[in-house]
């Protein structure tokens, strides 16, 4: 490390502030445009600027003091989520689980963030222990030290990591309007039944060419599940798809080390669209296929992911793929089902399930293969570009996190032209 590089404490970067929530029985401190940041609003993003619940200006205004200026830094620092940290987008207030540090104009607040970021075990290991909730309080958190470089180093450092985290932002919200423009035209298309609804009407079907219009009938047909496209069936999951629940092989057959292949026991290790590797089998029982929709059969019941590569899976988890193997049409019919997974998240004795029979038995409008095929020709483009770019925001995220730990300790300096030395 550079002799030019500094030791302080984190309350020596500026005001360290601990949220608090606004009494929830007052009428209007809630539902307003201040965002109210919690533990769960801290969701792998860089900065934070919309959250699950807002306050009113009245609601901020009744816990005086606990509003932070847009760039500063929070860091959770109660239970499970402790170490979480993320960089507030515009000013806003927390709840009293996260500490914030307003950081001053002589550091750079990324930096401080990336610091931060990487040190989740040692925020916890200075939490109180004795307790099942571990905290670490305003004052032990303003003690925590941190060393840093020049600010015009710390700067140079933030933009390398910056650059790749906007990177990945950017590629997220990409994947979020592709799966959104799949999502809308399946809505249409199998649950709206727009297309023959314009028929219907003596409109020509929005969006669609002459023989992808054809493929759609002129009217309704009753049905058990309520009126239904002419020709079309009202069936069950059994009917439409192929569904292979999981089951867990031998515990000792797991490991992180890399040896078999990808095992996921639950919706632990689901992402935007497809699992993260982290645990292995050697002994696999149950497969999914690269491309088959991955549906969490045990609390949370109806989380959905996609398998990226062969997986075991395990007993939390179901692989279902469509008789025709019509990925994305999987994907999304599996999406749509969501309310009638909601229905099993109370069953079970301690928690949700869902067995094979009652999966199997789900109630689904069957339509003919040509129209999943057609629905497959324009929605697997839209899920290869998302899978294209997942993959590169991994490679992103890797090269990240390798550069990380060696620019914050200073091995790996930056030169006048921005470029890496090591030292």
């Amino acid at each position: 490390m550079a002799g030019d590089w500094e030791d302080l404490t984190l309350g020596d970067l500026g005001r360290v502030v601990t949220g608090k929530t606004p009494l929830t029985a007052v009428e209007g401190n809630f539902g307003g445009q201040i965002p109210f940041v919690t533990p769960s609003d801290m969701d792998g993003r860089k900065a934070i600027s919309t959250t699950a619940r807002n306050l009113t200006e009245a609601g901020a205004a009744s816990i005086k003091g606990a509003k932070i200026p847009a760039g500063s830094v929070m860091v959770s620092c109660i239970g499970s989520d402790m170490g979480k940290a993320v960089i507030a987008g515009r000013d806003c207030v927390t709840n009293q689980q996260i500490n914030s540090i307003v950081v001053d104009d002589r550091f750079s607040n990324e930096f401080v963030y990336y610091n931060l970021s990487t040190r989740k075990d040692e925020i916890r290991h200075q939490a109180a222990g004795g307790s099942a909730q571990p905290i670490l309080n305003k004052g032990d958190f303003s003690r925590l030290e941190i060393t840093l470089p020049p600010l015009t180093e710390q700067k140079a450092i933030a933009h390398i990591l910056g650059t790749l985290d906007d990177k990945i932002e950017l590629n997220r919200r990409m994947n979020a309007t592709l799966e959104a423009m799949a999502r809308a035209l399946f809505q249409s298309w199998f649950v709206d039944f727009a297309p023959v609804r314009a028929k219907l009407d003596g409109r020509k079907p929005a969006g669609l060419d002459a023989a992808t219009a054809a493929l759609f009938p002129t009217h309704f047909q009753e049905s058990p599940l309520g009126h239904i496209p002419q020709g079309w069936t009202a069936g069950t999951v059994r009917e439409g798809f192929n569904l292979t629940m999981g089951q867990s092989p031998p515990g000792e057959t797991y490991n992180e080390d890399g040896n078999g292949i990808p095992f996921y026991q639950g919706r632990t290790d689901f992402g935007f669209r497809f699992p993260t590797r982290r645990i292995y089998c050697t002994a696999p029982t149950r497969y999914a296929k690269s491309g088959d929709t991955l549906v969490s059969v045990r609390a949370p019941v109806g989380d959905i992911n996609m398998a990226d590569e062969e997986c075991c899976i395990g007993r939390g988890v179901a692989a279902v793929r469509h008789k025709s193997g019509a990925v994305s049409f999987t994907y999304h019919a599996m999406e749509n089902l969501s309310p009638d997974f909601a229905l099993f998240e109370g069953e079970g004795t301690v928690f949700g399930s869902i067995n094979k029979q009652n999966f199997e038995n789900l109630r689904f409008v069957i339509p003919p293969p040509e129209i999943v095929a057609a629905y497959e020709h324009l929605a697997k483009p839209l899920d290869e570009q998302i899978r294209t770019l997942e993959h590169q925001s991994r490679t992103l995220a890797t090269l990240r996190d390798t550069l990380l730990p060696q620019l914050l300790s200073g091995t790996l300096q930056i030169n006048n032209q921005i470029g890496l030395r090591h030292d």
